[in-house]
């Protein structure tokens, strides 16, 4: 065999170790819970993403970006739906993602979410006359932005823990942050500020400023319904003593610890790092416990964005998305 089929070979096992698992398997309940667990995630972001719309946004034009603002725009010159618009204006986004994230998992849950987000906001409309368009919710736009951003925020990050997305510029910013590793609420920024400044032309300045802010919010709001809040920290300590501080940490804190021999780079003594994750309300503790088993030890403590595995949160169910 020569070199050529070798690494041919070598590269088809690695595609295949790193291979999706088959969508299809033995019937399992926790499978079931698991799915039925995220399309209610989907339907209950969807909606949710809907009231906020059509509460806060279409009343007052404020065109936050992305494919909601570009369907505000045409409704006032074309006068049609505005939450057909938005699923209209989807379709030729759907296929941009279904070639980038997923295929047909994306694509079933993004189209059924897109429906559903559509035909609640013109639900919304429809039979809530009295608040959206003679009674507003509120006059004041500055609370309209905040709260708006705030709701609209959370629907669409439920969705995203669903696995899929609203549609629109949502499904660009999934793929830029797919391959940039970059935060939603950037990401949002730099796709829908275009449509913010169309709308801005159309509705007004003073508008596109609210649609801005109301951008801002929605991203942040989306970060925090993904990702959670961080509530650990990782704790890395150097020190000459690893075993007296490694059993003052498990005894004291109940935490497993790992440790490996580092060198300084400036003194060039060979020292210990120590690690080990704990809990926020553990930190106070950890620091007491760290000084008192090695007073010279030099300790930095970070914020983990998860820990999973252990005595932490359980690690995900492995079934096909």
């Amino acid at each position: 065999m020569n070199l050529a089929q070798s690494t041919k070979r070598i590269v088809m096992q690695r595609r295949k170790q790193l291979a999706p698992v088959k969508t299809w398997g033995p019937f399992s309940w926790a499978k079931f819970w698991h799915h039925v667990r995220l399309n209610l995630l989907m339907v209950t972001g969807a909606c949710l993403a809907a009231f906020g719309y059509a509460m806060f946004q279409v009343p007052h034009n404020i065109a936050a970006g992305g494919v909601s603002g570009i369907s505000l725009i045409i409704n006032l010159f074309a006068g049609w739906p505005i939450g057909l618009l938005y699923w209209l204006l989807n379709l030729p986004l759907l296929v941009i993602g279904f070639y980038n994230l997923g295929r047909w998992p994306f694509l079933l849950r993004t189209l059924a979410a897109a429906t559903i987000f559509s035909i609640a906001t013109d639900a919304f409309i429809q039979f809530m006359p009295q608040l959206l368009n003679q009674y507003p919710l509120t006059n004041d736009l500055l609370l309209t932005t905040i709260y708006g951003g705030i709701v609209g925020g959370i629907g669409g990050g439920l969705i995203y823990r669903s696995g899929g997305t609203m549609g629109g510029t949502g499904i660009i910013g999934r793929i830029i942050q797919m391959k940039t590793g970059r935060p939603l609420s950037q990401v949002y920024f730099y796709t829908d500020s275009l449509t913010i400044a169309a709308a801005g032309l159309v509705f007004g300045w003073d508008i596109a400023l609210y649609g801005f802010l109301m951008l801002f919010l929605n991203g942040l709001a989306s970060d925090y319904t993904l990702e959670g809040s961080s509530s650990t920290r990782t704790a890395t300590i150097i020190t000459d003593n690893p075993q007296v501080v490694i059993d003052a940490l498990m005894i004291h804190l109940h935490r497993g610890v790992s440790y490996w021999e580092v060198t300084g780079g400036f003194s060039g003594q060979k020292r210990y790092l120590v690690l080990c994750t704990v809990t926020r309300p553990q930190v106070s503790l950890l620091k007491q416990v760290t000084a008192k088993a090695d007073p010279k030890a030099f300790l930095t403590i970070g914020v983990s964005h998860e820990a999973m595995g252990a005595d932490f949160r359980p690690m995900p169910l492995s079934v096909d998305q």
